[in-house]
């Protein structure tokens, strides 16, 4: 799935160019509004029931399903024949699997202290699946000079909001891999089949954004059942779980000069 253009090399070159410049583009638009400081209300969950003698059990437990996938992920990366994009993958669902310790720990007590420990996973995985998706659709030797940098620049929007209380670099970090999803789709031609499922992992987490905004009205909704963050947690492993399934089932296309990472 990708536009096709004619001129392959030029247009290649807008292309790339393009990719760069959208998420650049969102940093300095992002870094051109007031600091954002982290609110205590984000704290306030509507679900803290304690149940087993563990606080807020159900936002602690509906981060187990992240550390089934990432460790799955994990495997899937070990098992990879070729090295292609494996580093970055692996780092990814060695973020998601971190996930549920760091999210868990933060949602036992909730505080801004220990949301770091819930962000830093997040953000791992985040930087590694942007890495990814450029090594696989521009050029495989981005990942070994960009995994690091990112990697890095991800910890760095941590403390900076931990410094200065400033969400802004963070808020970047998350957003940059879902304004590059679409465009590497429909920009550049696939190096493997089941390229999709990274549409269906987008539209997950965008609906579990949508569950976190909404976590009082949900918890209403189901009769003080389950939680807006709760269901957050779930429709956000369901999108890591479609990149696993991305992977572990998209073969390499021939006609892509990209060399495949493939799977047994």
């Amino acid at each position: 799935m990708n536009i096709a253009l004619p001129g392959r090399a030029g247009n290649r070159r807008r292309r790339e160019a393009l990719l760069v410049l959208v998420p650049v583009l969102a940093l300095i638009g992002m870094l051109s509004l007031e600091p954002i400081a982290q609110s205590e209300r984000y704290h306030d969950f509507a679900d803290t029931r304690t149940l087993l003698g563990v606080p807020n059990f159900a936002n602690v437990v509906s981060n187990l399903p992240f550390l089934v996938v990432g460790i799955a992920g994990l495997m899937l990366c070990l098992r990879a024949r070729k090295a292609g994009a494996r580093s970055s993958w692996a780092t990814f669902f060695a973020g998601v699997a971190l996930v549920s310790i760091g999210s868990g720990y933060y949602h036992a007590a909730p505080s801004s202290a220990a949301l770091i420990w819930d962000r830093l996973p997040m953000t791992a995985a985040f930087m590694a699946l942007l890495v990814a998706l450029l090594s696989e659709h521009v050029a495989e030797s981005l990942e070994r000079y960009l995994l690091l940098p990112a990697l890095a620049a991800g910890i760095a929007s941590i403390g900076w909001w931990h410094y200065a209380d400033d969400l802004r670099f963070y808020i970047w970090v998350q957003s940059a891999p879902l304004l590059v999803i679409p465009l590497v789709i429909f920009l550049f031609p696939p190096a493997y089949t089941r390229r999709v499922y990274l549409l269906y992992g987008l539209g997950f987490y965008l609906l579990a954004k949508a569950a976190e905004l909404y976590d009082r009205e949900l918890y209403a909704l189901t009769h003080n059942l389950v939680s807006g963050h709760s269901i957050k947690h779930l429709l956000a492993c369901a999108s890591a779980f479609w990149v696993y399934l991305m992977l572990r089932r998209r073969t390499p296309l021939a006609r892509s000069s990209h060399s495949a990472m493939r799977y047994s």
